[in-house]
């Protein structure tokens, strides 16, 4: 278990410096280096694209791996998804500029891009599957939350790498220092490639392959007996990627372009959110081990309809405190906290004969849906407003979406993780 435990959370910690430091280069540096001939509205906007196409390739990513994560074990999809991602973050360091190749360096930044997203498309969902089936019950809560500590590590690391690269002359950060950032990704590849090596099929999973329950086709079923607890899981998550996103990766440039705090700033108020953010993560799970998934997920919702006004009312104060505070909200409830619960909420939803399948397709559907698109969407809407007022109403929506799906999800806590069906195929108190 814990050997399960590290591996979850280390990969996890991968695929969040990989996107972190991707999208604050996008914020920061991207349009510049790969789009200088664009106004710097457009070049943010043309960055913000480059992030989005990473999202777009993760359901197939989730497609083409949660069919052998199903068939031939969780082991061998965390393996070959690390590997993968891991080696498309170092290319991305090694690409030559726009001043050196013209059109070609963006477009090869959106290969790598799409590399990127492909392996994660079944990381997450297959650590959260790795860790609900690992843990007994009681615990799967919080073991399960450990994936979004990872995640929470990877982006402070990803955040702490921006702040040691921001100590760099800005002529030497713009020529070679950035490139470094993503070169360090090669360490981070390396631990957590060793220690999933070593890593051993869950005993749930090890169960229904002797019994030889596992789906043949588990994309095929999931989308056949599978519907609807494939919409609950995306309706639960497209408002949760939105509000995650925007935290992560949007704010960021609305600091530096519109409310004109000191670039050097940012990485270090990222920083801080994410460390917050892995407390929150776990403190979560563990509380839905005690009270339920259902009540704590909905409360979170609950409080993250209302946070964007307060965000952007604390953000235009230009006040570093404020702005600190209410990024720390923000990585709690919607980059940490929310998703934490999630991570053992979505594997118990589903049968045993698709689980990795369902939990994959239905996160990273909504994944491209919701958090891909949400930093482009919010650029797009202050260029065109010149205000943030429509990006509020949008994060709003997003999350009573979310809200109006989890009213119709069932309680899942301590449910056995062996039955073939779905716990929305039955009384949802058979769940003790």
């Amino acid at each position: 278990m814990r050997r399960a435990a590290w591996a979850g959370c280390i990969g996890t910690t991968l695929e969040l410096y990989d996107f972190v430091i991707y999208g604050t280069a996008a914020a920061l540096v991207f349009n510049t280096i790969f789009f200088p001939d664009a106004s710097p509205a457009a070049g943010v906007m043309a960055s913000f694209a480059t992030y989005a196409v990473g999202f777009v390739a993760r359901p197939f990513g989730g497609l083409f791996f949660s069919r052998y994560g199903d068939r031939w074990g969780r082991k061998w999809v965390l393996v070959t998804t690390l590997a993968l991602m891991g080696l498309a973050t170092l290319a991305m360091g090694l690409l030559p500029t726009y001043g050196q190749v013209g059109i070609l360096a963006p477009l090869l930044l959106v290969v790598c891009r799409f590399l990127q997203g492909f392996g994660a498309g079944a990381e997450q969902a297959g650590s959260a599957t790795l860790l609900t089936e690992a843990a007994p019950q009681g615990m799967r809560g919080r073991l399960a939350s450990l994936v979004m500590v990872g995640a929470a590590l990877g982006t402070a690391l990803g955040a702490l790498a921006w702040v040691l690269a921001q100590l760099l002359p800005e002529e030497q950060l713009m020529a070679w220092g950035w490139r470094l950032v993503f070169i360090s990704s090669v360490f981070v590849t390396i631990a957590a490639f060793v220690i999933r090596r070593k890593l051993s099929e869950t005993a749930v999973f090890e169960k229904i392959k002797q019994e030889r329950t596992t789906a043949p086709a588990p994309v095929q079923e999931v989308f056949a007996s599978g519907k609807k607890p494939l919409l609950i899981v995306v309706f639960m998550t497209v408002g949760i990627s939105v509000q995650s996103y925007t935290y992560q990766v949007f704010m960021a440039s609305y600091l530096k372009n519109d409310v004109a705090v000191d670039p050097d700033f940012i990485p270090k108020v990222l920083l801080v959110g994410a460390l917050c953010g892995g407390v929150g993560a776990y403190l979560f799970g563990w509380l839905t081990d005690r009270v339920g998934r259902k009540p704590v997920y909905i409360a979170i919702v609950s409080s993250l309809i209302v946070l964007p006004i307060p965000t952007f009312l604390a953000l235009n104060t230009g006040s570093q405190v404020w702005i600190t505070v209410v990024m720390i909200a923000g990585f709690v409830l919607a980059g940490q906290g929310s998703v934490a619960v999630t991570m053992s909420y979505f594997p118990e939803i589903f049968g045993s004969r698709y689980r990795y399948a369902g939990v994959t397709i239905g996160r990273e559907i909504a994944a491209v849906l919701g958090g891909g698109f949400a930093p482009l969407i919010c650029a797009a809407l202050m260029a065109a407003f010149g205000s943030w007022v429509p990006v509020a109403i949008y994060m709003m929506i997003a999350m009573i979406t979310v809200l109006i799906a989890a009213m119709f999800a069932p309680e899942t806590r301590n449910r056995d993780l062996t039955l073939a069906h779905n716990a929305t195929d039955h009384d949802p108190a058979g769940a003790r």
